[in-house]
């Protein structure tokens, strides 16, 4: 029995939940997604919430089960709150800027790095030092965070770089004489 699954999704005010088959639609104050789902599950709208049900035994059916109950509550969660990543920059030089729609990374390199921000989410600098990755996406909001932190990953003699906001780098002790 998978216990994510078995809970139901409960759906916050001001969120709507719409089925069609395999597919789910979820409107809320930040925009609207979906998910569709696979044959191993079956979806079920109850006032107000939203259950996942296995289609059978089979370890398939039993993975879906979970996966898409997680599915279905980021869709709620990202359309009602959305979702967000903090990363700090550390380094003497090291900063960063909106410049327009880009972002504008000074790293250490003998160029800037300019960052094209992709649809569907929103990228701030409200200090230098500081990058805000939001959107109602989850995965594209981590995905768009950690291709930022790919330009300069935290080094671990000095602990320079770009990394995630409360991110322990573990840290080396250097040569000695």
């Amino acid at each position: 029995m998978s216990r994510i699954g078995k809970k139901p999704v409960e759906l916050p005010k001001g969120v709507t939940a719409e089925i069609k088959g395999q597919t789910i639609e979820v409107k809320g104050p930040k925009g609207t997604r979906h998910f569709t789902a696979t044959d191993d599950v079956d979806l079920v709208l109850e006032d107000g919430s939203v259950a996942v049900k296995p289609r059978g035994t089979s370890k398939r059916a039993r993975q879906q089960w979970g996966m898409t109950r997680s599915m279905i509550e980021n869709l709620t969660v990202g359309v009602s709150t959305g979702f967000k990543k903090e990363l700090e920059i550390q380094g003497v030089g090291y900063r960063a800027n909106m410049q327009g729609k880009d972002l504008k990374l000074a790293l250490g390199y003998s160029h800037d790095v300019i960052f094209e921000v992709p649809e569907g989410v929103t990228v701030s600098s409200p200090k230098q030092t500081e990058i805000v990755v939001e959107g109602i996406d989850q995965q594209l909001v981590g995905q768009v965070a950690a291709n930022i932190r790919e330009w300069r990953k935290p080094e671990p003699y000095k602990g320079k770089g770009i990394r995630y906001k409360g991110e322990f780098v573990f840290r080396k002790e250097g040569k000695k004489k």
